[in-house]
């Protein structure tokens, strides 16, 4: 390359302004070639082509305004009744949760604590409130009517959130004795002139017979609320108690926005309306003729009607129908309908024909009147537009090189400055940052920025490999430290009682992470009983060490306190399922062994089947039906199962975490596998037996990753005879 006064020849810039030149006499001959030769081709195609487009362009309107009233009008229609449905949907759902919380509470009333309901208060106007309702005559103090009160008041909480969380204006629970428990945000409409409250024959309302009625989910025609006159319909569900009407739930929906949004929907001779099940128009904007709203006991039932309109109606109820054409109150329209299945009603969109016919007319007139200017217009101006071109052509080529000059020395000159300045990058000099110089406003400032985000990124990711190379650090203190503090909450001494000899037992848990969610447990009742415990809570890690150590504590104070393994479990399973939001669970086999007998009493909670050993005999599954797990469920009983030890037995216990060990080829090590394991030396005393399990696993899994933890627990009952002679 050489340089001439700042140019450089055979650089960048010059072969910049080389394509530039190139590109613009290239340009400018075939452009103005294109515009001779098209000037005399448009006269007469224009001409021509007039005639034709009047005629393609009022057929593809009418085509394609029927296309669009089919896709628009049916898909709108559609989506109108999919959004209707799915509020109806949710009040469905929300009534039937309620349902079955109501059937909870009737099934097992003892379950739950008896809860107070306040009868309204006015100053809660606005605030989502619970408020206690009756008919007249009715004695709330009544024991009886006072207790039925007091369970139902249970469901207030899930009232309240219903109320705060869906669309809904009310929801109750009411009573054949004529109480109601309800909850909405209106309390001062209950409250007579007098400052009374006023009572509310709930039993005699259409919802709560309507549900009586049917026996099921019931919904109501459109109507005023009793309290607040607003426009709504009600949803309501029986709850039976061996066969026996034991109470009604149900909720309120406002239908005020759909009242405005069919009221808003009237666009000259277009409209939207809403049937009902009964055929009846129950939301519309007209005011008078067939699509008129009317009182129920007044109103026609659309499906009666003459002609295509019967039709119509009868099977929008049932699914989704295209564009149809439909006279009613002596106009023709276009009608789409789509059914709202959940309550039975139907949305229909109407379009009056003539207001579709008009924009074909007025589009053909308009065209008209457009072309005729516009071929006067082109032909004055096409003229003058060649000589105007041949003018710019050179105009433009002048500027053009003078641009072209300009911009390459442009272009290139901040690239030598990034140039220069990433060649000097090193060391400890890795920022790269954005200079005016670079600021191009094209791809060379796209470029800068990209050095600039880089060298920060690079800057950015040495800073943070430092930090978390002192953040990995810290973790594995902390673990380190959590798994000596799991393993100093389980007892790992042995002899765990030296001087005890009626029994010998040894324990051990190896976590599947740095600490896991197994446990074991043992520890003398008292003098004369000791309480054997094996348990996995779910997942892994912290979280699951966390909520081992609060059942480990739970389960060791109920059974110090001298309840059975099966009163334990229920009372710890209560504990356990309250506030349990991670929803965490964990399995438990628990026994208590009278020492000087060798009785015991064992209870299961979702666990592995214990394995037994007689003396003189081999290791066995003892297998029998278990409860669920502990914080599934609250309330629930567990069984006990007696068992006796005699003098040389020996009991094995375990987490899954054995027989689901896998190996590489994820096979499961399986319970034959274990028994066999055990049954090597089943004479062997009981940290002989874990270590032969231990061994027969590890040679098994091989190089697999452990997934679970492995615990187990040997206990062998020597007997107080041999216990005394040793």
């Amino acid at each position: 390359m050489r340089k001439f006064k700042n140019w450089v020849l055979g650089g960048i810039q010059q072969k910049v302004f080389n394509l530039v030149l190139y590109a613009i006499i290239l340009m400018m001959l075939a452009y103005t070639a294109v515009i001779v030769w098209q000037s005399s081709q448009l006269r007469d195609l224009v001409a021509r082509t007039n005639a034709q487009q009047k005629e393609a362009i009022t057929d593809t309107v009418e085509r394609d305004m029927d296309e669009r009233l089919t896709k628009s009008l049916g898909a709108s229609t559609q989506m109108e009744a999919y959004i209707a449905d799915d509020m109806f949907r949710d009040l469905s759902n929300s009534v039937t949760m309620m349902a079955d919380y109501a059937q909870k509470l009737y099934a097992n009333p003892n379950a739950y604590p008896l809860r107070e309901v306040a009868p309204p208060d006015a100053s809660t106007d606005g605030q989502t409130t619970v408020q206690l309702l009756t008919e007249a005559g009715v004695n709330t103090s009544d024991p009886a009517v006072a207790s039925e009160v007091a369970l139902v008041g249970n469901m207030g909480d899930l009232l309240s959130v219903l109320l705060d969380n869906t669309q809904i204006d009310s929801c109750y629970i009411a009573l054949p004795n004529g109480v109601m428990v309800l909850a909405d945000e209106h309390a001062s409409t209950k409250f007579a002139d007098d400052g009374s409250i006023m009572p509310i024959e709930m039993t005699h309302r259409p919802w709560y017979t309507g549900a009586v009625e049917t026996g099921d989910i019931y919904y109501t025609d459109v109507t005023a609320d009793v309290f607040t006159g607003n426009v709504g319909i009600m949803c309501a569900k029986p709850i039976y108690r061996d066969g026996e009407l034991v109470a009604v739930v149900g909720a309120d929906l406002l239908l005020n926005n759909m009242a405005q949004s069919v009221s808003e929907s009237a666009d000259g001779e277009d409209f939207v309306f809403i049937v009902n099940d009964k055929g009846h128009v129950v939301f519309s904007p007209k005011e008078k003729g067939v699509f008129k709203v009317e009182e129920s006991s007044q109103a026609a039932d659309l499906r009666q009607s003459r002609g295509a309109l019967a039709g119509f109606v009868d099977k929008s109820l049932e699914e989704a129908t295209g564009p149809t054409i439909v006279e009613g109150d002596g106009r023709i329209y276009y009608m789409c309908g789509a059914p709202i299945p959940t309550v039975g009603w139907a949305v229909v969109n109407a379009v009056s024909q003539q207001a579709m016919d008009a924009v074909t007319d007025k589009l053909r007139d308009e065209f008209d009147g457009v072309v005729d200017s516009a071929t006067v217009e082109y032909n004055d101006n096409l003229s003058h537009s060649l000589t105007t071109i041949i003018a710019l052509v050179i105009l433009v080529m002048t500027l053009a090189l003078s641009a072209a000059l300009v911009v390459s020395k442009r272009i290139v000159r901040p690239l030598g400055l990034i140039t220069n300045r990433v060649q000097s990058l090193g060391g400890d000099d890795l920022k790269f940052e954005m200079d005016d110089a670079y600021r191009t406003g094209d791809e060379v400032e796209v470029l800068a920025e990209s050095f600039a985000k880089l060298s920060a990124k690079t800057l950015k990711y040495v800073d943070e490999v430092t930090r978390a190379t002192a953040e990995k650090e810290r973790i594995g203190v902390e673990l380190n430290m959590a798994t000596a503090i799991q393993a100093s909450q389980l007892p790992r001494l042995f002899p765990a009682y030296p001087n005890r000899s009626e029994f010998d037992l040894y324990a051990s848990m190896d976590p599947a992470k740095e600490v896991g969610g197994d446990f074991y447990d043992f520890f003398l009742v008292d003098d004369d009983h000791i309480a054997l415990v094996m348990a996995d809570v779910s997942g892994k890690g912290v979280p699951a060490a966390l909520f081992m150590m609060v059942s480990r504590v739970l389960l060791k104070s109920r059974l110090q306190s001298g309840e059975s393994p099966a009163e334990a479990l229920a009372s710890v399973n209560d504990q356990l399922c309250e506030g349990n939001d991670a929803e965490f669970f964990v399995t438990v086999w628990v026994a208590v062994v009278q020492i000087s007998t060798g009785r015991g009493l064992a209870a299961n909670a979702g666990h592995e089947h214990p394995v037994l050993c007689r003396a003189d005999d081999v290791y066995t599954l003892v297998v029998y039906r278990h409860a669920p797990a502990l914080g599934v469920m609250g309330g629930i009983p567990f069984r006990e199962h007696s068992f006796q030890l005699k003098p040389g037995d020996s009991l094995f216990v375990y987490t899954d975490g054995v027989p689901e060990a896998t190996n590489a080829e994820y096979e499961l090590f399986g319970t034959d596998r274990m028994l066999e394991a055990l049954n090597q030396q089943p004479d062997a005393d009981p940290k002989e037996v874990l270590t032969n399990v231990r061994a027969s696993v590890d040679v098994f899994v091989g190089d697999a990753e452990q997934f679970d933890d492995l615990t187990m627990l040997c206990f062998k009952y020597v007997g107080p005879e041999q216990g005394e002679q040793e």
